[in-house]
């Protein structure tokens, strides 16, 4: 992986759930996402955990400059934990959408003493190349529209097409900005995005040995995300600790399997808790 470069400024990170919890989650979003998005899925499923959720590099209101490459986003998400998570409440397993969860699979290795467990929704790498040129460039053609119906109407064809109406309003009010030409579009920086699709068809990452983690399959995604040479290193070299679970859903699995995806965060952490308790007993 390529070393970071130094100099970005501090994420705008995202915090829910009790300052006081026993269990510390690091949450990830996808690309052209925010850290805003785990809000729901905090509150309504996770409400005794801390979830500490940012914008990565390109995205919200994190820093747009460059670069973005994952070992960037690594870098700057490594500082987050540093700065928002106490020492004494590390590790945390970090939950991880899309592009986040290739963030999340190089923190792992980067940060082995602050990761203890990986929650990986439908995550992206190893992406065919021609693919993930393809949409990358429709991408950037059809990158503003003329109003938010517009901005609403492409996402529903993206993935979001079984996502809430309410969730999507919200995803409006936040995450969509005017356009100097009057237009609008989604708080994320363009080049950014083609970057992280460029990042995306890297040969995949398998966890850490040794980390437990649960990966998400969207079923409804086509090609999928979840490459099956994926799949098949992780049965075969990951078997003691890679759990594999499927959701009949299109991409968006922390709108459309919230409940999956929170028990799958409250089966790592209370693993933890329980060690926790072993041990000074």
């Amino acid at each position: 992986m390529t070393p970071a470069t130094a100099g970005h400024g501090a994420l705008r990170t995202h915090i829910f759930g009790p300052e006081d919890a026993r269990s510390h989650v690091l949450a990830l979003h996808g690309l052209t996402g925010h850290g805003g998005r785990w809000s729901g899925l905090a509150a309504e499923y996770l409400p005794d955990v801390r979830v500490v959720a940012p914008d990565l590099l390109g995205h919200g209101a994190s820093p747009w400059e460059p670069p973005w490459g994952i070992a960037d986003h690594v870098a700057a998400v490594s500082d987050v934990i540093d700065s928002h998570i106490r020492p004494e409440d590390l590790p945390v397993v970090v939950l991880a959408h899309s592009y986040g969860a290739a963030v999340a699979l190089a923190l792992a290795e980067a940060r082995p003493a602050a990761v203890t467990g990986l929650v990986l929704l439908d995550p992206a790498q190893g992406l065919d190349p021609e693919f993930a040129r393809a949409v990358s460039e429709a991408s950037l053609a059809h990158w503003t529209y003329p109003d938010a119906a517009a901005a609403e109407s492409a996402k529903r064809a993206e993935g979001w097409g079984q996502v809430s109406q309410d969730v999507l309003d919200e995803e409006i009010a936040e995450h969509l900005m005017p356009t100097t030409d009057g237009r609008v579009a989604w708080r994320v920086s363009a080049p950014a995005t083609a970057t992280a699709w460029s990042e995306m068809t890297r040969p995949f990452a398998l966890p850490p040995a040794g980390v437990p983690t649960h990966v998400v399959v969207a079923d409804r995604v086509d090609p999928p995300f979840v490459r099956p040479a994926f799949l098949e290193a992780c049965a075969r070299e990951r078997a003691d600790t890679v759990r594999v679970h499927h959701v009949d859903t299109e991409h968006m699995v922390p709108y459309l399997a919230p409940e999956t995806s929170a028990n799958l965060v409250l089966d790592l952490t209370r693993s933890i808790a329980d060690e926790d308790t072993g041990a000074r007993t």
